[in-house]
């Protein structure tokens, strides 16, 4: 019952309404009565749940920082009975309390800033907690290790810091941990060997440093242990071999002090995936033959030595980077014989039932191989890498040059059947309907959720061949047909990582799914109800995108509602309070009305305004945010001072730049279009073309053509070229890598023109030269080349169209932005493995 205070307050408030009501006549009589109706259910809760949890959600939400406004209801009622954004409750009041309890915290990719608060321990029956592709930073509260029914721990994708907490190991009934791809530091807790229930451990990409931990090894049911791109040191644990459920062992770019491979491994039982790339590993192959279905090793870039094994390995591999080291075998006339030893005699690459989908990679570039016994014939599937090896070199051997390219990387696309006989347009697109893909029924027109999905560890590394069976998979977990399901792009990462965006078309009899069935299909994703499957490894929701005929609904509301006798209690308990909040509700939606009026005013402005610019697309906040997937972080690419940069995709899978202004860097309209204008005037060859802009929502973005082969700063970071130039000119051997192409010129010019190129590499744009600094240099050195060069002449002077000498300054230096070219251009002066960092 609601105290008697309370109801007199009511009461009183219920009078002084009423006289208002009387002085604003009718008009005000209706606003009233809606605003009382509303809020009878909005308020309807005094104690129906846990008042500890209601604080405990009270002290996250004042952690949190909410751009988007998407927890706006959290300060309304209570959050079971008014299903508050994202709280999932359980259905029924616990008799031995009397109070509803949180079931599941779902807060993914809500843009959500802020940090974690300590409270969440407060939460005792929680079974999910998913803060998953959010902006928070701060550490991990070690109260959450007092939730000894959480089951799902999801806080990937974020900007954590700090250790993990020891108290994390009480988690008892824990089934998937997944910090990844924060910046968790410290060590790995020995107490983690506790977590009896965990299935899944994904740590990977952060900085954590140390040993792992050998007590690890207690974990029997155990299935993916993704550690990579940390700074780990020491050695791998042997009895690691012992977990008797382990698939995915994914330990790559970490620092293990050239430790070897433990002999051991080779006794897995269950494992598919052995990935230790970029170890600093040393020692022997070991033989891995008696692992029954391994379908993925990958040892490459390490500094292994000693002869190969020479027995049988899984019928079932898919792909293998075997050896990227310095292998030195015991006798040299048999350097490669041996490697075909192992694909040959032992019948795994003649006699080996690879099935004509299969594909496989074995990679042995940069050892010490200078030789081959009989003919290097691969099958059609399969891929041999041999660069860097001195058998390159030699000219006797058919064909050796198609297996000396160092490109590594093959490249997927995905072919979509256009139906080409309907009618262009047809489909109402600004309601988010396509054609359906792989329908029977010609130019069938149906909306279709969305949905960001990316696999985790594959154990392939080319998806072609698994095309049909990832469908069968999906359809099969989603119990829906295969026609349903468009495979719509897919992009490897860095990982290897397979990135997807699917489609879901509804069944054929409907053009649009129905609110309950979006809400199972997302809960099947966001509860990892999928079943496990060897060959594609775990996966990760990036984001489940609701636009057009889905756009009002909310699926991160409880499902269940509660008891017709219990809501009717509350309801009669809850009048009085709903009329003393009335009145503040109808200021409240006053002051909102009046600001949506101002906001509308303003984009009506951006329309007419928009209108006037001839030949750049005048974009939707929607279309962006959906090909963005609502700005979500894994999609940023890029930061400047004018703010973020993100790679989008478009209706049309057109891939797209982002950028997206941040609050300190919005022009007055006037000059965002002016600067429009200006830079849709810009064409030139190293310069990306502006495809459009954004003016709504309180927005300002500009849409650029998307260059798909990175950033600059990637190809720096990652090129080693670029690091064998530095050496080499640090050594004196700068001449002996020298593109011969460039032909004879004097020796102080070449040393000048490295020297401008190295400078301009600085990370820091403060140490790279002024581009009129560089001008200047360039300038010096064609002062000092021969007149007679006609080589040069012609490669400076390519855009003017004369023997300038400013024209380097355009024709072989990339402007500054990172999504143009990343490899010097027009020029023949030096190597293309030589990349040029713009002058700032």
């Amino acid at each position: 019952m609601l105290p008697t205070a309370k109801c007199s307050s009511g009461v009183q408030m219920l009078t002084l309404l009423l006289e208002i009501i009387k002085m604003k006549g009718m008009r005000f009589c209706g606003l009233f009565y809606a605003v009382l109706y509303g809020y009878l259910v909005l308020f309807a809760v005094a104690e129906i749940t846990d008042p500890s949890e209601v604080s405990a959600l009270v002290a996250v939400m004042s952690r949190l920082i909410d751009p988007m406004n998407y927890l706006g209801n959290w300060n309304e009622g209570d959050p079971c009975l008014l299903k508050w954004t994202g709280v999932l409750c359980f259905d029924t009041i616990d008799e031995t309390d009397g109070y509803l309890h949180v079931q599941d915290l779902h807060l993914l990719n809500m843009n959500l800033s802020g940090s974690l608060a300590p409270e969440l321990g407060q939460l005792s029956r929680l079974r999910i907690l998913d803060f998953m592709w959010n902006d928070l930073t701060g550490s991990i509260p070690k109260e959450i290790g007092n939730i000894s029914s959480l089951v799902l721990l999801l806080l990937n994708g974020n900007r954590l810091s700090g250790s993990l907490p020891e108290e994390l190991g009480k988690l008892s009934n824990l089934n998937r941990l997944q910090v990844d791809e924060n910046n968790i530091s410290g060590t790995i807790p020995k107490s983690f060997a506790n977590l009896t229930s965990v299935r899944h451990f994904h740590l990977n990409n952060n900085s954590i440093v140390g040993q792992l931990p050998p007590e690890l090894s207690n974990l029997s049911r155990l299935l993916h242990l993704l550690v990579d791109n940390n700074n780990l040191t020491g050695y791998l644990p042997p009895e690691y071999s012992d977990l008797p459920a382990l698939h995915i062992l994914q330990l790559d770019n970490n620092n293990f002090s050239g430790t070897e491979i433990p002999a051991t491994y080779g006794n897995f039982s269950s494992l598919v995936k052995l990935s230790l790339r970029h170890c600093s590993l040393q020692g022997a192959v070991p033989d891995l033959s008696r692992i029954p279905r391994l379908y993925y090793l990958d040892l490459s870039g390490n500094q292994l030595t000693g002869p190969i094994p020479s027995n049988k390995l899984s019928d079932d591999m898919t792909t293998m980077y075997v050896i990227c080291g310095k292998l030195i075998l015991m006798d040299p006339s048999q350097q490669v014989s041996q490697i075909f030893l192992l694909f040959r005699d032992s019948s795994i690459w003649q006699n080996m039932s690879l099935s004509s989908s299969a594909r496989l990679s074995l990679d042995l570039r940069n050892n010490n191989f200078s030789s081959v016994l009989g003919d290097l014939d691969p099958p059609n599937n399969v891929t041999l890498r041999l660069a860097g090896n001195p058998i390159c070199t030699s000219a006797n051997i058919p064909n050796i040059d198609q297996f000396c390219d160092s490109e590594a990387v093959d490249n997927e696309t995905i072919t979509k059947s256009n139906n080409s006989e309907c009618p262009i347009h047809a489909c109402p697109t600004d309601s988010f309907y396509e054609y359906v893909p792989e329908s029977g029924d010609l130019c069938t027109c149906a909306a279709p959720l969305r949905i960001g999905y990316r696999l985790k560890s594959p154990s392939f590394s080319y998806f072609d061949p698994y095309a049909n069976l990832f469908e069968a998979y999906v359809t099969n977990s989603l119990n829906i047909s295969i026609y349903q399901l468009s495979v719509d792009s897919i992009a490897w990462e860095k990982g290897p990582r397979l990135r997807m965006y699917l489609k879901l078309f509804p069944h054929a009899n409907s053009s649009t799914f129905n609110t309950s069935e979006v809400q199972r299909i997302r809960d099947i994703f966001t509860s990892w109800r999928f079943p496990g499957d060897e060959l594609f490894g775990p996966y990760e929701l990036l984001n489940f995108t609701l636009l057009g005929p889905y756009a009002s609904i909310n699926p991160e509301t409880q499902r269940t509602g509660i008891s017709k006798g219990v809501l009717a209690a509350i309801v009669v308990a809850a009048i009085a309070s709903a009329v003393v909040i009335s009145a503040a509700v109808t200021f409240l939606m006053t002051r909102r009305h009046a600001r949506n009026q101002r906001s509308l005013s303003r984009r009506r402005m951006s329309t007419k305004v928009s209108m006037k610019i001839d030949g750049v697309k005048g974009f939707k906040f929607k279309e962006l945010a959906s090909a963005t997937d609502n700005f979500n972080r894994s999609t940023q690419v890029g930061q400047g001072g004018y703010g973020k940069v993100y790679k989008g995709i478009l209706y049309d899978n057109t891939m797209v730049a982002i950028k997206r202004a941040e609050e300190g860097s919005l022009q007055g309209q006037k000059e965002f279009f002016t600067e429009i204008k200006l830079l849709s005037r810009l064409h030139h060859r190293n310069l990306v073309s502006l495809l459009g802009y954004c003016d709504e929502e309180e927005e300002q973005m500009l849409v650029y053509e998307f260059m798909p082969n990175g950033t600059l700063r990637d190809w720096l970071s990652e090129n080693e070229t670029y690091v064998q130039v530095n050496v080499a000119r640090e050594s004196g051997l700068m001449f002996s890598i020298l593109d011969n192409r460039m032909g004879s010129y004097p020796s102080e010019c070449i040393e000048r023109f490295v020297a401008l190129a190295l400078n301009c590499c600085h990370d820091k744009t403060e140490q790279r030269p002024s581009m009129s600094d560089v001008v200047r240099e360039l300038e010096t050195i064609l002062k000092m080349m021969p007149e007679t060069d006609a080589t040069f002449s012609e490669s400076t002077s390519m855009h003017s169209g004369s023997k300038s000498t400013s024209a380097p300054a355009s024709s072989s230096f990339m402007t500054r932005d990172q999504y143009f070219s990343s490899y010097v251009s027009g020029s023949d002066l030096v190597s293309d493995a030589i990349p040029i960092i713009p002058p700032r």
